[in-house]
């Protein structure tokens, strides 16, 4: 297959109107969807966001190439366009994009596809190729160029497979014998364009330089070209250009450069001369290595912390979805059946204390401590959080005892380092496990158990005596969080803290839970509620769109609304923290329980006073919906 099978005349734009990124994506969208090339332009426009979120399709030298692989896309294609005047595309060069690439790949997309569009991502580092392109004035013009550069792409590769014939692997620049040798891996989270761009760019420099290079590339066939282990071993130093997790223990003991994907493409230069010069961190596969060894660029505190806790919180949740919307059934059942009912005791066993919830203080422990001190950590923090639970510590003294345990695993791997290396071999399998566990497991006992405990006990007293006037202001709090940031830290800090309180009251305290659900279902129900009602103030992609934050908003899948926030963040974020705190503070100022940590109306009827707290939601997501409605200005007054 080639390039041009996938670019479509009827899609190309030669005289692209759009003069901000924004409307240069509706553009590009509404001619994918005029050719029948997507089936759900709103699902598509999400995804586009989506990955614009991770970072910049705007990779520079004029060029953009906003992607996605979605069950939205009917067919693989790329849309060409390009403008005279140039757009702000937030480029990694903050240059204006003047080239742009829509690439729409089905989410079962076949490997032929793939390969087609990686095939696209190496043309475009040629930047003679671009200026042709830019003097093109038909879509016949485009696809006679493409034709041509492919076609004299493909008979070098002929060319360059024949001289090879007898030599080992591909995708290897120069002699990787030779002592100024490197390796690399490039990877972006979808696998199409950023990928293989990285690894054309670095070969094209490693060329230049008269640099030896091998390049390894975990795209969406997965990896291929993998570096083996004899390559890794004499390589001067290792670059990872990857915007997704891959595999890292093999270059323990390596000096590794860790960069986004874009650097691969736009710093190739600089990443081979640091790592030929040995100027990376060493890479340690158990941890995150020592000060004394390495000279990695370091995150801000806050931020390594959040990242630790989402990455506890995240493998908690399908234990919280799970046993706590089976454990609401039970008590549903219970009311009509009683508590002997063998239904009710089936779900309450597999739910609830010795079931899924019996899980989720020990889950979100280990894996923070995991997030941490790496595998080691994951053992004692797992026990740490398991005698929060015995303890009575709970949620607080989970969170503890992860951190700690992280720590603590970090702490012995300094103390072992002096250690002969014949004895490296037991520190995983011996040193650590003992030393780790021992250590934790004495902290928790003698210091956090008693500490956490007392401090849990007070904190389920003061909410159960909480008066009506305290309740409604915690519930205006946590309401308003879940719009903050739509799923970002706050929103995360909100819903951690009502699943606390329901764990460490027995899963009885389902006041914060409501108050925190109502919160989250808002956002979505807002926008859909003002796209729908106030049409005029919204354009008719933005309509469809409105739509499906119906079923996201009922669904408590708050996350819906960030298209719109991302657009137009004054209005939409405030409008959605007034109305989701109002929402909350109802629900405590009419005392609502809801014993379920997810689900939206489809748990709503376990709630003590059902009707009310729908009634809750619906209040606050009319109010925002007409904040949103009045404040916006309409289309035509823009």
């Amino acid at each position: 297959m080639r390039i041009t099978d996938l670019m479509i005349k009827e899609t190309m734009i030669m005289d692209l109107q759009a003069t901000t990124k924004d409307e240069a994506i509706e553009e590009l969208i509404a001619s994918l969807e005029a050719s029948g090339r997507i089936n759900d332009r709103a699902l598509f426009k999400e995804m586009i966001y989506k990955r614009e979120a991770e970072s910049s399709t705007g990779i520079g030298g004029g060029i953009a190439m906003p992607h996605a692989k979605t069950k939205a896309v009917n067919e693989a294609t790329v849309v060409f366009a390009k403008s005279s005047k140039g757009v702000d595309f937030e480029s990694l060069d903050g240059e204006p994009a003047k080239v742009f690439f829509m690439i729409a790949a089905p989410e079962g997309a076949a490997n032929t596809h793939l390969r087609t569009l990686a095939a696209l991502s190496r043309l475009l580092i040629d930047t003679d190729f671009i200026d042709k392109l830019m003097k093109t004035q038909t879509p016949n013009e485009v696809l006679e160029l493409f034709d041509a550069k492919q076609a004299e792409e493909e008979a070098a590769k002929k060319a360059k497979e024949a001289a090879k014939a007898q030599q080992t692997p591909d995708v290897i620049v120069g002699n990787p014998n030779s002592d100024e040798f490197v390796v690399a891996v490039t990877a972006c989270p979808t696998g199409i364009a950023h990928t293989f761009m990285a690894e054309d760019a670095l070969i094209k420099k490693a060329k230049e330089m008269g640099v030896n290079i091998r390049v390894e590339t975990n795209g969406s066939e997965g990896a291929q070209n993998v570096l083996t282990a004899d390559e890794i071993r004499r390589a001067k130093g290792v670059i990872v250009a990857a915007d997704k997790k891959v595999e890292m223990a093999r270059f323990d003991g390596k000096p590794v450069l860790q960069r986004p994907v874009s650097d691969g493409i736009r710093k190739s230069e600089e990443l081979i001369r640091k790592a030929l010069n040995g100027d990376a961190p060493i890479y340690r596969s158990e941890g995150k290595g020592n000060a004394e060894e390495t000279k990695a660029e370091k995150t801000s505190v806050g931020s390594k912390i959040y990242k630790d806790l989402m990455n506890g919180i995240s493998h908690m949740l399908p234990f919280v979805v799970g046993g706590g919307i089976l454990l609401a059934i039970s008590f549903l059942f219970e009311q009509m059946a009683g508590a002997e009912n063998p239904i009710v005791k089936l779900l309450q066993t597999i739910g609830g204390g010795t079931g899924a919830f019996h899980f989720l203080i020990p889950i979100l422990a280990g894996f923070i401590a995991m997030s941490i001190g790496d595998r080691p950590a994951l053992m004692p923090g797992m026990v740490g959080g398991l005698m929060a639970v015995n303890s009575n510590a709970g949620f607080l003294g989970g969170l503890a005892a992860g951190f700690m345990a992280g720590y603590v695993v970090i702490f012995l791997r300094k103390a072992f380092k002096g250690l002969p290396k014949t004895l490296d071999g037991l520190k995983p399998i011996l040193l650590y496990p003992v030393f780790g566990l021992l250590i934790t497991g004495a902290i928790m006992f003698y210091l956090f158990d008693p500490i956490f405990g007392g401090i849990n006990t007070w904190l389920v007293n003061v909410l159960n005596n909480l008066g009506t006037g305290n309740a409604v202001i915690l519930g205006l709090i946590l309401g308003g969080m879940m719009s903050i940031d739509m799923g970002g830290p706050f929103n995360k800090a909100a819903y951690a803290f009502s699943i606390g309180v329901f764990t460490s009251s027995g899963n009885t305290n389902g006041a914060m839970m409501a108050a925190v659900m109502a919160g989250g279902m808002v956002p979505p129900l807002a926008i859909a509620l003002a796209s729908t009602f106030f049409k005029n103030k919204f354009t008719e992609q933005e309509r469809k769109s409105g739509l499906t934050n119906y079923v996201l908003g009922l669904s408590f899948i708050t996350e819906g609304a960030i298209p719109f926030a991302a657009a137009d963040p004054l209005r939409v974020l405030t409008s959605c923290i007034v109305g989701s705190a109002i929402a909350g503070g109802l629900t405590q100022f009419w005392q609502i329980n809801l014993p379920a940590p997810h689900g939206g109306i489809f748990v709503a009827a376990l709630a003590n006073h059902a009707l009310l707290f729908l009634l809750a939601v619906a209040i606050g997501s009319v109010i925002s919906a007409l904040i949103l409605g009045l404040w916006k200005k309409p289309l035509e007054a823009k």
